[in-house]
Order: structure tokens, then C-alpha cells, then sequence
């Protein structure tokens, strides 16, 4: 060729156009991908997820879903104070021995969802997606902040005087501030699922209030009611100062009301916390930070009675446990077991002990989630826990030990 220059046949020039169109439409393609994802991680999952759990007929979006949070040692949270020369009721000298850290305590969280978690998440077993109602109930935030942090604390009270007292220690019970957790139902409809007639109470109380005084009268625990009420009928108005989250204190006029349970008995009408405390013979503290809810409580117990009694009660398997803890030693249902399980199983837990009062339903989710390699056991009560514990290799709790070096 003339001044020897490089010439491109038509059919080359051709490939080559077509390999040009080739990677902008697979550019444009990846463009269009992204931006889907991007607005399907955008749009609120409420758009496509329902929940029939209003009723066969009615469907309520599911905004909101129940997720694994963490799994983590119980006893870096306790602080004991001075335990010199204490002794329990058989005289035994008391000490605090060095816990494994082998016992976890479970948490969940409810986060907001988009479409795109909502098409990843909906056959995953440790996901439920929930509404909005189901996550906060009908209550106000400053309402349900109240209800939890007093659950958590009334959960570490009782997870306090059920381990001490277990232990030998002499545990009093003293009353507590009078805190509303709900106002009384005097009627009820015909499926006896909804209150269609509250107490007079209702119309100037409401649930976290908590009562100071009645007709001047200081209320130091619910106990003082009966006789702050004493000689009154239904339909008496008394004068009760209140403090209100988020509104200081008020002072209110309230109707009293007959029992429905108890006829004959006038009250206030409403049903109070537990809010009872515990005298303890040593300074103790569970630093439970912004976690609220009761189902810690049997994790708590069972590692105050690890840290003063030698030896280890898991003996050293990682253990996760979730449970309520009642005055009797018995072990009530929680809330999101199966991603508990997960949480659990994240973190490296081998057990995982579960209410037995849990529905069969609750603990086979919670087989799913958690997966093969944990362990899920449910038990009823304190003693149990203690008995499969020690069936996993832990050290049995014998108080006859106590303190012994």
C-alpha cells in the first residue's frame, strides 16, 4: 500500500462497532441494576409486606423487622462492693470467685425495613417482619421507655434475690414506687379479646404514670392503697398527684371503682408494676446500659450464683440463656427466641436455654435459626437450668461450699 499505512477492512470495523454496543448496553444494564437496587433499598418494605395477624380478613403492613442483635457475657456487667467478713445464714464466709465469662445473655432489635431486605430476608428463619403495633403496642415513646427500662429493672431486683436467697443469703423485699402498668377493663366484647368499658381512671391516668399522693397522702409502695382507700366507695373522687414522663408532675381527679375481680374491694383502677426492691447485705450492681425488658433475668441469676461459688456452672461451654425470672424460681416466656438463637449462635454459643413455657412453635424457629451446631434446652425453672448445666459438665452448686477457698 501507498506510504506503507495500515487499512481497516469494513468487516473489522463492523466487530468492532458491535463489541462498542455490546459493552454500553451491558454498562447501561449494570446502571439499570444498581439504581433498581438502590430504589428498592429506599422504598419501605410496607409497600409489599402484610401481616394478617389483624384478623382473616384485614392485613397490616410490616414496616418493621425482628432481627438477631447480640450475644455477651453477663458477668461483665456486675459490680459487687465490699464482701469482708460477710457471712451467709449457715455462717459460711461469703467470696467472689472469677467468673469464665461462659454465660451470654440475648438481645433483638426491631429495625425499619426496605423492599430490597424485605425480598432478601422473608424466608430467613432468624427475620420477622412485624408491624407497627406489634414493635411499639399503643403506647406513647416516653410510655413504652418507662415500661421497659422498669422491667429491666424489676428483672435484675428479682434475679438479685432469687440467686442470694438460693445461696443461703437473708434477702428482705421492700416496696416500691406505685407505677401504672394498666388501667382496669370493666367490660369486655364479645370475643373477649378487646376492653369496649375502662375504669373511670382511665379518662386522667395513664400507663408509666407514677402516683406520689393520694388526697396528700405519700404512697410509698402499692401496699399503702388499701389504706389510703379505706372507707371509700365507688364513684368517690380523690385528689392523686401524679408524675407523668415527658410532663412533670400533675395533680388529677380520679373516680374510684368496684373491682371487677374482687367485688365489694374499691380501687383506684389500674394495675401496678412490681416494683418491689431488694435488700441486699453487700453493694451490687448489674449495669444493664440502654437494654430494656425482662429476659434477661435468668441469665442475671445464674451468674450471680456462678460468681460466689468456686468452681464454674457451665464448665467453661459457651451458654446463651434468655428467660424471665419469677420470685418462685420459675423461668416465664420472652419475645424473639428465633433470633436469639442466631444471636447465640453468632457468637459462638454451643446452648442456648429457652423458657419451657415457650409455644413448640417458638422453640422449633428457634432450632431453624440458630442451626446445627447450637443446642437448645428448654427448662422451667431455676433448678432446672442449674441441673442441665451441671449435665453439660458444669461444677453442681452445693451451698455447703460457699466461700470455701
Amino acid at each position: 500500500m501507498a506510504g506503507g499505512g495500515a487499512s481497516t477492512s469494513p468487516g473489522s470495523t463492523l466487530v468492532l462497532a458491535t463489541h462498542r454496543w455490546w459493552a454500553f448496553g451491558l454498562y447501561g444494564l449494570g446502571v439499570l441494576i444498581t439504581v433498581g437496587l438502590l430504589a428498592l433499598s429506599l422504598i419501605p418494605s410496607s409497600s409489599v409486606a402484610r401481616s394478617d395477624d389483624a384478623g382473616p380478613h384485614e392485613q397490616q403492613s410490616t414496616p418493621y423487622a425482628r432481627v438477631p442483635a447480640s450475644a455477651q457475657p453477663v458477668a461483665e456487667r456486675l459490680t459487687f462492693g465490699a464482701l469482708d467478713d460477710l457471712e451467709t445464714l449457715d455462717g459460711i464466709e461469703v467470696q467472689r470467685f472469677a467468673s469464665d465469662g461462659s454465660v451470654y445473655f440475648v438481645t433483638v432489635s426491631a429495625r425499619s425495613q426496605s423492599v430490597l431486605s424485605w425480598l432478601v430476608g422473608r424466608s430467613e428463619p432468624a427475620i420477622e417482619f412485624i408491624t407497627s403495633e406489634q414493635r411499639y403496642g399503643v403506647r406513647t415513646p416516653a410510655q413504652r421507655r418507662v415500661f421497659s427500662l422498669e422491667q429491666m429493672r424489676t428483672s435484675e431486683q428479682v434475679a438479685q434475690f432469687v440467686a442470694l436467697q438460693r445461696l443461703g443469703f437473708e434477702v428482705d423485699l421492700f416496696p416500691g414506687d406505685v407505677l401504672v402498668r394498666q388501667l382496669v377493663c370493666l367490660e369486655v366484647d364479645e370475643t373477649a379479646t378487646e376492653c369496649v368499658r375502662e375504669a373511670p381512671s382511665a379518662e386522667v391516668l395513664e400507663p408509666g404514670d407514677r402516683l406520689l399522693e393520694i388526697e396528700g397522702q405519700d404512697l410509698d409502695g402499692v401496699e399503702d392503697l388499701t389504706e389510703v382507700l379505706r372507707g371509700r366507695a365507688p364513684g368517690d373522687v380523690v385528689e392523686v398527684r401524679i408524675e407523668r414522663a415527658g410532663a412533670g408532675e400533675l395533680t388529677v381527679e380520679v373516680e374510684l371503682t368496684d373491682s371487677p375481680s374482687d367485688p365489694g374491694r374499691t380501687i383506684v383502677g389500674f394495675l401496678p408494676f412490681d416494683t418491689r426492691r431488694v435488700a441486699l447485705p453487700f453493694e451490687l450492681e448489674i449495669d444493664t446500659g440502654q437494654i430494656g425488658g425482662p429476659s434477661a433475668g435468668l441469665a442475671f441469676t445464674l451468674v450471680l450464683i456462678d460468681e460466689l461459688t468456686p468452681g464454674s456452672l457451665t464448665g467453661a461451654v459457651p451458654v446463651a440463656v434468655t428467660g424471665t425470672i419469677e420470685l418462685d424460681g420459675s423461668v416465664g416466656a420472652v419475645g424473639g427466641v428465633p433470633q436469639k438463637a442466631a444471636a447465640a449462635s453468632r457468637a459462638g454459643a454451643r446452648v442456648l436455654l429457652v423458657p419451657a413455657a415457650q409455644s413448640e412453635d417458638d422453640i422449633e424457629a428457634a432450632r431453624l435459626a440458630g442451626g446445627p451446631d447450637l443446642e437448645i434446652i428448654a427448662v422451667a425453672s431455676l433448678d432446672e437450668a442449674l441441673e442441665v448445666l451441671e449435665s453439660l459438665g458444669g461444677d453442681p452448686l452445693r451451698n455447703d461450699t460457699l466461700g470455701a477457698s
